[in-house]
């Protein structure tokens, strides 16, 4: 069961986190290309913030973006900003999603998020963890996979599988971690090919934040997931 409260927790501490990593930071580093194509550590920063600003809409039952066009040009606007305006906004922005988020609310309620994705209200704190933990990773800070924490790689890999599901393009697919299981993809009365590989890598996959090459497939090939 959801336990939105306690996400919340996670989500003031993950972005604590980040604080104080891109706090060690300067102005060049910020420009610097960050892991995600195209995009500098000041486009990462600038997507966290406004990010977070989306979710207060969700929250609010306001659309989450005007439309994609303006969320694009919001962090193409914000991406060049020098790190103390960048720290700054990811502050103020992560407290203004805390400060929603803490209001009493019916969090049973169903909130429309993008492209018209709806969701339970109470999975929006989980929602905006990860994204602040893995535009963590995108920075590359030294903050890495292998440093999320257990829960966190399980629960996303929960929530990537899930999303996965049903997909006719990606092959029925057993997941595994030696210890756990989950499925995915076009249904199939037996799985077609099993994924094997440590909890961390398997996220970084699923997510598309790691290659899959060191994870042991059975069956055929690694499928080719389609992009978030």
């Amino acid at each position: 069961m959801m336990d939105h409260a306690r996400d919340l927790a996670s989500v003031h501490d993950a972005t604590e986190r980040l604080l104080a990593a891109v706090t060690e930071l300067d102005n060049a580093a910020v420009a610097e290309s960050s892991r995600l194509p195209g995009w500098t550590r000041g486009h990462v920063l600038a997507h966290v913030s406004r990010n977070a600003d989306a979710l207060v809409n969700v929250l609010e039952g306001r659309p989450m973006y005007v439309s994609g066009e303006a969320r694009d040009a919001d962090i193409e606007r914000d991406a060049p900003r020098p790190l103390d305006a960048q720290l700054a906004d990811l502050r103020a922005s992560g407290e203004r999603f805390q400060k929603t988020a803490d209001a009493p609310a019916d969090w049973s309620r169903t909130v429309e998020l993008r492209n018209g994705v709806t969701d339970v209200a109470a999975r929006v704190p989980f929602r905006r963890w990860v994204e602040v933990e893995l535009h963590h990773v995108d920075l590359g800070i030294g903050y890495e996979l292998q440093d999320l924490s257990a829960e966190f790689a399980e629960r996303e890999i929960v929530f990537l599988t899930e999303r996965f599901t049903g997909l006719s393009e990606v092959p029925h697919t057993r997941v595994t971690d030696g210890t756990r299981a989950w499925s995915m993809g076009r249904e199939a009365a037996e799985p077609e090919v099993t994924v094997h590989g440590p909890a961390p890598v398997l996220l970084g996959w699923l997510a598309g934040r790691h290659d899959g090459a060191t994870l042991r497939v059975e069956g055929g090939p690694l499928p080719t997931l389609p992009p978030l």
